[in-house]
């Protein structure tokens, strides 16, 4: 009948309470830098993940582009090769048959096309040099004034020569 009678005063009542709370709040401080270092590895986890994934990506790039140079060599390298094959080959069975009174119209052919050829370079830097041609009569014009100035001073430099050897002459032979 005691026990049944026995009552808790508000007073412990509020003690239990606020020892719980206490209870938690010590709870959450001992968890609290378990979950903040648990955050960090997964975001360290994660920036990890994230920057292999970015360097995986453009190594992937970067080989997909090198492939494709690698097969632009290749098509490169093999056009050289069957090049090369063509003009080591013989022609002289493929050429078509020339009719003997057209040989000595064939053989003044080919001597004017390698007189052209070899002087094809002449030809092509003559055509190049076609946009310059104002600009080189502009510089030839001014040559021209300038060394008819120089010829007038020479021209006066020579009767001033004459003269001075004149005035010689006569000092001498005074």
């Amino acid at each position: 009948t005691l026990d049944l009678t026995c009552r808790r005063t508000p007073c412990f009542a509020k003690f239990s309470e606020m020892e719980e709370m206490v209870n938690m709040e010590a709870e959450i401080n001992e968890v609290q830098p378990l979950l903040f270092s648990a955050y960090t590895q997964h975001f360290n986890t994660w920036s990890m993940t994230r920057g292999s994934t970015l360097q995986f990506y453009f190594i992937g790039k970067k080989c997909k582009i090198l492939q494709d140079m690698n097969r632009h060599l290749e098509a490169i390298l093999k056009e050289k090769r069957d090049l090369r094959k063509r003009l080591i080959e013989h022609r002289c069975q493929e050429s078509l048959p020339i009719e003997a009174t057209y040989h000595k119209c064939i053989v003044e052919l080919l001597t004017e096309a390698v007189t052209f050829i070899e002087k094809l370079e002449s030809h092509l830097q003559s055509v190049r040099n076609i946009p310059q041609i104002p600009h080189m009569m502009n510089n030839m014009d001014a040559t021209l004034s300038k060394t008819e100035v120089l010829m007038t001073e020479l021209e006066k430099l020579t009767e001033q020569v004459l003269k001075w050897e004149e005035l010689q002459k006569e000092v001498y032979s005074n």
